[in-house]
């Protein structure tokens, strides 16, 4: 093995394992793709509860060139009933791309769709989003 070789070797070794998109999240994850972004979250408590608030915690990885946008929201309706949910739930940051979203609710059992609206100065926001049957 050439000087060359062997120092790559050891530089890639002591980086260690690249974690993947929400590995640092555990398991129990859903996932939202699309061309853009990739959306890893996890609901707590799982199963969510109706009636009693529930956080989610999400990593955003952008595919490609894509920049992490300067906002998140997070929020939910029930389509067959044409409501959303009686509380505005915040988003905070926990590092690049990490998020922790609280003070959703879920207020009655059925059909709920989850989403992510990703927003940048300048840009048209995106909404990645996904159905979740609650009760």
């Amino acid at each position: 093995m050439t000087g060359q070789a062997a120092l790559a070797l050891l530089v890639a070794l002591a980086a260690g394992p690249a974690l993947a998109c929400g590995d640092s999240l555990g398991s129990g994850t859903r996932r939202i793709e699309d061309a853009q972004f990739l959306l890893v979250y996890k609901l707590m408590p799982e199963p969510v509860p109706v009636g009693r608030h529930f956080s989610i915690d999400f990593a955003l990885c952008p595919r490609g060139a894509a920049p992490l946008p300067g906002e998140v929201r997070v929020d939910a309706q029930m389509p067959e009933h044409k409501h959303g949910m009686n509380y505005r739930p915040s988003v905070a940051p926990r590092g690049p791309g990490q998020y922790r979203a609280e003070g959703l609710m879920f207020h009655m059992p059925g059909r709920w769709e989850l989403s992510f609206e990703l927003r940048s100065p300048g840009a048209a926001s995106r909404r990645l989003s996904q159905s979740l049957q609650v009760g």
